[in-house]
């Protein structure tokens, strides 16, 4: 491995202490909250992911992710405190990410599709960076591109014709 790429590649130790933190904060978060569940870590690529498991309803996830999202910020700034690096860690809560992430690519690919037939830019609705990046992956993979406009929290994703 070159020095550019040791440099490049996450560093696992650091991510997995990252994830430790992020689930200790979580656990004491659904401790205040007196809600069930279960903290599961993982390294995914260059992030630490925390999911939370076992847990019923949707109180953690809200409305289109809005309170996944919310504690996804709050555990990253409680990393942040604690390790003086900006945190990329990915919290997911009773596989509401996994199946988004399903919805989303089913969606790029569907709407990519339609572009190739038209022939005419297709503007999506407003929606998080991670959701945005599923769809540009799914675009991609069907051979168009895309682009993102707008600010946040209206940004969205438009796909464009060949």
């Amino acid at each position: 491995m070159t020095e550019a790429e040791q440099e490049k590649a996450p560093d696992l130790n650091a991510l997995e202490q990252e994830g430790e933190i992020a689930a200790d904060y979580v656990e004491g978060l659904l401790d205040i909250a007196d809600i069930d569940g279960d903290i599961d870590m993982d390294v995914e690529g260059d992030r630490a992911l925390v999911s939370v498991v076992g847990v019923k309803g949707a109180e953690l996830v809200g409305p289109g992710g809005e309170v996944l999202e919310a504690l996804q910020e709050l555990t990253r700034l409680a990393v942040h405190r604690q390790t003086g690096e900006r945190s990329r860690l990915m919290l997911d809560v009773a596989g509401y990410r996994e199946r988004r992430r399903a919805e989303l690519t089913k969606l790029g690919t569907e709407v990519a599709n339609e572009v190739k037939e038209r022939g005419e830019p297709k503007p999506l609705q407003p929606m998080t960076p991670f959701e945005r990046k599923i769809v540009h992956d799914a675009v991609a993979a069907a051979g168009l591109r895309s682009e993102s406009e707008g600010e946040e929290p209206h940004r969205y994703v438009v796909v464009l014709p060949a």
